[in-house]
């Protein structure tokens, strides 16, 4: 099967394809999130580099099938789901819960030539944190999620889309929430944390956590911002994304 020929199926998002470039980046969203959170990343790197989005079930075109609430899981079902595309470096950025997520399915490809992992907004898996979000009421999660400012206030609002988005949001924080470190053999690729600097969900020591689940090398970058800070520095972490894609 050619590079071309690759059918990306209800997993894979690939909205600007570059079947000539040299790299992939494969990006993991965040709880409640959905692989066309990325589509500007996408947009912006193509086509020196050949973007991806996972998509879970449960949302958006994947909205009738089951949610997936065990982070392992799922990183067990996305493995077999990412191999056809590691044909060339790639890179993995994850967000928040797709931090997590994206480590542990580097885990699982030890085969792959994955030239670095970026950890947004998340904390290390030494360091997890269940402050029981995912067994709260309706309104104490979406009004969680307007604290963390990660979803547009108009959807929060509409009834009718909260209704279909929340299990997907509050599987996602289950995952996020009840994930815990197995241990194993540390990756050997570069790990980047990234976090803004007035996120509650994530401390500056419990990012710095990340350098010891690497034998390469570790660097933290640090923006104004909170939980979603990338959403104000979309350049400057699409910067940080190009230059390591185009190495």
């Amino acid at each position: 099967m050619t590079v071309t020929s690759l059918d990306t199926g209800a997993w894979i998002r690939r909205f600007h394809p570059a079947p000539e470039a040299p790299a992939r980046l494969v990006c993991f969203p965040h709880a409640g999130g959905s692989a066309s959170y990325f589509f500007p990343v996408s947009r912006a790197l193509a086509p020196r580099a050949d973007v991806l989005g996972v998509q879970y079930p449960g949302r958006q075109d994947r909205r009738h099938e089951p949610c997936v609430g065990d982070l392992i899981e799922l990183a067990e079902m996305i493995v077999p789901q990412l191999e056809p595309w590691l044909d060339r470096p790639v890179t993995f950025f994850g967000h928040s819960l797709g931090a997590s997520l994206a480590f542990e399915v580097a885990r699982r490809l030890p085969g792959a030539d994955l030239t670095a992992l970026f950890v947004s907004g998340r904390g290390a898996p030494t360091r997890p944190r269940d402050e029981g979000m995912h067994l709260v009421d309706d309104h104490r999660l979406v009004a969680d999620l307007a604290r963390m400012s990660g979803t547009d206030a108009a959807v929060l609002r509409d009834e009718e889309i909260l209704r279909t988005v929340l299990p997907a949001l509050r599987a996602d924080y289950r995952a996020a929430e009840t994930y815990r470190y197995r241990p194993g053999p540390p990756l050997t690729c570069p790990i980047t944390a990234l976090i803004g600097d007035r996120d509650e969900q994530v401390t500056e020591p419990e990012a710095r956590a990340w350098s010891a689940r690497t034998t390469g090398p570790f660097n933290l970058q640090v923006f104004p911002g909170g939980h979603f800070y990338l959403n104000e520095h979309a350049a400057a972490v699409i910067d940080i994304l190009a230059r390591q894609t185009n190495r």
